[in-house]
């Protein structure tokens, strides 16, 4: 017998999983939808890339957000480079799980928590320049130490292009 509980989580994950689809739909309508000079050059592993990186950035979009909230919620009781730290670590895990059911779905292989230590790891080059982004600009912008949305913004787009490759040639390969 499924709890009410147990039926709401399903019907969410079930609106997911159906957004997730459509999103999926539009990103390769958008990827065909190109300037013709681009489409031009446009090969079919190479719309595949960009569909993937496509993907790859609105994961990147959801872990911006939990990063965020993150920060903002530990940030009074920590501090803002513990919190930053703790956000990070969340936030590559939420990421890591989107991008293995959506973004990268049926490449890679093993036990889950190994990919997951795998992308954790193959990662860190990509931590090293969101983190020093994030503490650099937290340190040193007033602004930023303020809204360190702006922070976390400018570590994330660091640390993308790097996780992206690391991602496709380490972790999900």
């Amino acid at each position: 017998m499924l709890y009410r509980g147990e039926i709401q989580l399903a019907t969410r994950l079930s609106s997911f999983a159906d957004v997730l689809i459509r999103m999926n739909d539009l990103l390769l309508r958008l990827a065909t939808q190109l300037p013709l000079p681009a489409r031009q050059v446009a090969t079919p592993a190479r719309l595949s890339l960009l569909v993937q990186f496509m993907k790859f950035g609105s994961v990147g979009t959801v872990g911006f957000l939990v990063d965020t909230a993150v920060v903002y919620a530990l940030r009074r009781e920590l501090g803002l480079y513990v919190a930053g730290l703790l956000s990070y670590l969340v936030a590559a895990s939420v990421t890591w799980a989107l991008n293995r059911t959506w973004t990268f779905r049926g490449r890679g292989g093993g036990p889950a928590h190994h990919q997951w230590v795998r992308s954790l790891v193959a990662n860190l080059g990509g931590f090293t320049l969101n983190r020093s982004t994030y503490a650099l600009l937290v340190t040193f912008v007033p602004l930023c130490a303020e809204q360190p949305v702006l922070a976390v913004a400018a570590g994330a787009i660091a640390g993308m292009f790097l996780n992206f490759s690391l991602a496709r040639t380490v972790v999900f390969r």
